[in-house]
């Protein structure tokens, strides 16, 4: 079994159809579905203003004109409020969009909650996964057990977009 399989016990694999969700962003709600154009990178991570999540949303910033030029928009989704992510987008000057889920139902359909361990202790919460969605709102790619330094480049490569 591998680290796809492991992950997501609900079955979720590359080729399925990326389960819809809502959200807020910009004061706006929004869909995953009004995304159907193009193709989208759809990130989950654990929690605004940790380290970990810092690095990588630090390298989505930086490299966002590149996803935007090929016509990929970027989300973020982490259990955080909305508030904290208009704190994080501005003090980080974050470009792209954050999905607030505050009650994980957004990480379970998508099977990134669940047992995590740091430090001897074991606990639930989300685990830093990423997937490649194409216009059609097909799952292209899954990345799971993500290591924020560097990911945003290998997100590029694996959309064909050389540095």
């Amino acid at each position: 079994m591998t680290d796809n399989e492991l992950l997501r016990s609900d079955g979720l694999k590359e080729g399925n159809a990326a389960p819809d969700f809502s959200f807020k962003s910009k004061n706006q709600r929004m869909n995953l579905a009004d995304f159907r154009d193009r193709k989208v990178v759809l990130y989950f991570y654990p929690r605004d203003f940790t380290t970990g999540c810092t690095t990588e949303a630090s390298e989505f910033t930086r490299d966002y004109e590149k996803f935007k030029s090929a016509g990929i928009e970027i989300i973020g989704v982490s259990p955080d409020t909305d508030e904290s992510h208009e704190k994080f987008k501005q003090k980080m000057n974050i470009p792209y969009h954050l999905a607030a889920d505050v009650d994980n139902s957004i990480s379970k359909k998508y099977g990134t909650y669940g047992l995590k361990k740091f430090m001897g202790k074991e606990y639930m919460g989300v685990n830093r996964t990423t997937f490649l969605v194409d216009e059609n709102g097909k799952i292209l790619r899954i990345f799971v057990k993500v290591k924020p330094i560097g990911h945003s480049n290998e997100v590029l490569e694996a959309f064909g977009i050389t540095n």
